[in-house]
């Protein structure tokens, strides 16, 4: 009998039964979720970078890190969402036990982070597809295009994109109706919403980049781009820096530790495949990244003037070569409006289906505190609009939080495997993963990988911070601490020791409230 003083929690526990009863109507709908999570803004605007840049070794290594790190990790984050049905906080709370709570608070604010200014990244793509839109309509009607304007002007692209990056009107004004819609899919559900959108965006992004490859090899000189991405340069082994990119665009591009499939798994059947489908997830989002690489590195060889220009263009940065060398390279020949328009429409809607599931994330750990999924889902939309519009405003500010909580990101995933091996990785394997799996892993590999991964994960924070990206990396030129520099790790230190020390202590707080 539930007495009247009961009733208040009696309807909150209700309600959480009610909403963890939302799942995925089959293996294609949770399969989606996780190569729309995966595929993202860094398939089209980091990969194609880092592939020509080191050519095959890098190829070599990525897949090597996605079978050593990223799969691993994602496998304890299926099986982790998919066992206990909460929200990031309360399924690692559940797992991890009472002492270890506020390590789910941390991945969580972690990847919030990423989505405050990543929902700037899809304002970015609206504002280069409507240019490339605007190009286009003024090539048909003989109005000065893109080509035109940078014959007068060199500098446009680069001006155009100072305009959209700093302080644009326009810009937050896209960004924040980026999020509005993405909050109208979520509020709708997991299937009606969640699912039937990557039903529609993942099919037509993989589509888009076929298009774009196509195009881009059949272009004279393309096969020369491709023959570079493929190439094994041997003495590229040797560079550390190497390492470090192909371990971090894997950890970045599959969401490995970003406690997003712990989200989605959240919402999986009662026996659902925990491998296979991490290695489906895994294998599709490196095949999209391939795709991505196939069509720009043809496409920067067959419209340079030179190889030696064509490295330059792919050794020139993210952000320079997605906007100011792509739009610039696209301008110089005829179909290059069209293919323009094609890419950047691919890259919202990466942009777009990757920026779901991090507000889902979010909605998912407010409906665990008893909030209907409408009313976590207009949270949810105000928290990332009001924590974007910094980054939205100012590049300086894009990319600290770009620098902090992408590294951020391993300590994310240190936290889950410490949590596995605290657990016992051969027990956690056969207990969480192998529970109706078809596709078997050998128990060696899933042990030695979490295992050796907390060692590798330490070495990686310690040497990227080695590194002194910034010229005072703790303490500024007067002896106070650099907080405020973009690249410094006084920057990194402090925001992270803010969000553990929050957490630690609210600890007891957030087991009882999403774990007890």
């Amino acid at each position: 009998m539930v007495l009247p003083k009961d009733l208040g929690n009696y309807f909150v526990k209700y309600e959480k039964r009610v909403n963890k009863a939302e799942e995925f109507s089959s293996r294609w709908g949770i399969v989606l979720a996780s190569l729309g999570m995966a595929i993202g803004a860094g398939n089209l605007w980091r990969f194609p970078r880092l592939a020509g840049q080191y050519g095959g070794a890098f190829l070599i290594l990525w897949i090597f890190f996605l079978l050593a790190w990223s799969i691993p990790l994602m496998m304890a984050e299926f099986s982790i969402g998919k066992k206990y049905k909460s929200g990031v906080i309360g399924s690692y709370g559940k797992f991890a036990g009472k002492g270890m709570s506020w390590g789910g608070l941390f991945i969580t604010l972690c990847t919030l982070g990423i989505a405050f200014y990543y929902s700037v990244v899809t304002g970015w793509a609206l504002r280069y597809l409507g240019l490339s839109i605007e190009n286009l309509f003024s090539f048909i009607a003989g109005d000065p295009t893109i080509a035109g304007r940078l014959e007068e002007n060199p500098g446009y692209l680069n001006q155009y994109w100072q305009s959209v990056s700093n302080g644009s009107l326009l810009t937050i004004f896209l960004y924040i109706t980026a999020i509005f819609i993405a909050v109208i899919v979520l509020t709708k559900g997991i299937q009606k919403g969640l699912e039937k959108a990557n039903r529609v965006l993942i099919p037509t992004l993989f589509i888009l980049l076929a298009i774009i490859t196509v195009m881009a090899l059949t272009m004279e000189n393309g096969v020369k781009g491709l023959e570079y991405m493929f190439f094994i340069d041997t003495k590229h082994f040797s560079n550390p820096t190497i390492w470090i990119e192909a371990l971090s665009q894997s950890a970045w591009s599959t969401g490995a530790g970003w406690g997003l499939l712990m989200t989605i798994s959240s919402y999986s059947r009662k026996k659902e495949d925990v491998a296979l489908n991490t290695f489906i997830g895994g294998f599709g989002n490196n095949t999209a990244s391939l795709m991505a690489g196939m069509a720009v590195l043809p496409a920067v060889f067959a419209l340079s003037a030179s190889e030696t220009d064509a490295i330059t263009y792919l050794q020139s940065g993210n952000q320079a070569l997605m906007f100011t060398v792509i739009p610039k390279l696209f301008s110089t020949f005829t179909g290059g409006t069209i293919l323009s328009t094609i890419f950047f429409l691919a890259f919202f809607m990466a942009a777009f289906s990757s920026l779901l599931p991090m507000l889902e994330l979010f909605i998912s750990n407010l409906k665990d505190m008893g909030l209907t999924r409408n009313t976590a889902g207009i949270r949810a939309g105000l928290f990332c609009a009001i924590f974007g519009f910094p980054s939205a405003y100012s590049l300086d500010i894009f990319n600290n939080q770009d620098w902090v909580w992408g590294i951020g990101l391993i300590v994310s995933g240190l936290l889950i495997m410490i949590a596995v091996v605290r657990h016992g990785a051969v027990k956690f394997k056969k207990e969480y993963i192998d529970t109706d799996s078809d596709l078997s892993i050998p128990t060696r590999y899933f042990s030695w990988a979490v295992t050796f991964n907390i060692g590798l994960g330490v070495f990686l924070i310690y040497w990227w911070m080695s590194q002194g990206y910034s010229e005072f990396p703790w303490l500024n030129a007067n002896g106070h601490w650099n907080v405020f520099d973009v690249y410094s790790n006084a920057s990194i230190a402090t925001q992270w020791a803010l969000v553990l020390i929050i957490g630690m202590v609210a600890n007891r707080y957030l087991y009882k409230k999403f774990v007890k």
